[in-house]
């Protein structure tokens, strides 16, 4: 293994940790319909857990309603009762054809359990990022103990891992404030 490959394995784990961050901050509610509010819905299909959204249609005809359309008539009940197992908050309710969920607004008390929830999800996130620089570093420290590379070339190496560090931290902090600008406003 060489320095390179130490770099290209530790800025692959920030990208993972900054792309499971979005997904996390896209599933938290913001008082308007979206779709990906339901990415996390599991339903009992059969005996399987398989996700909401490989078993319905889910679209947003205003900015205050989703609308869940099943492909199987059948799951509409295990689909409600999934919907209303779920940490959403809403009340689904069943027509017998679809599912219709109104997204309530949100209230200045529920709007900043959603900051502190959004800080998590954020801090989660730099926490991998972080791991991901000192497994480098530790990497790093170990090709130069084996004499794979020199003394220069590993500071040369541990500042681009802090330079890499420093620019995954930021997209991070980015996309917090923009979700929690999009959560505060009414």
């Amino acid at each position: 293994m060489q320095a390179i490959d130490v770099l290209k394995s530790a800025e692959g784990n920030m990208k993972k940790a900054v792309a499971l961050t979005q997904k996390e901050l896209q599933g938290i509610r913001t008082g308007r319909a979206n779709p990906a509010l339901l990415d996390r819905v599991v339903v009992d299909y059969y005996g399987a857990p398989t996700p909401l959204k490989q078993l319905a249609n889910i679209s947003t005809p205003d900015g205050k309603c989703l609308v869940v359309q099943p492909y199987d008539k059948n799951a509409l009940k295990d689909m409600e009762i999934a919907i209303n197992k779920s940490d959403l908050g809403m009340t689904p309710n069943n027509d017998g054809n679809v599912i219709r969920i109104v997204v309530p607004s949100l209230t200045e008390e529920r709007r900043k359990e959603l900051v502190k929830l959004i800080k998590k999800f954020a801090e989660d996130g730099k926490v991998a990022i972080r791991n991901s620089r000192r497994d480098g570093l530790e990497s790093m420290k170990k090709l130069e103990k084996e004499k794979q590379i020199s003394e220069d070339e590993m500071r040369k190496q541990q500042e681009h891992l802090q330079k890499l560090t420093d620019k995954y931290t930021k997209e991070i902090d980015d996309l917090t404030l923009s979700k929690e600008k999009e959560v505060m406003s009414v």
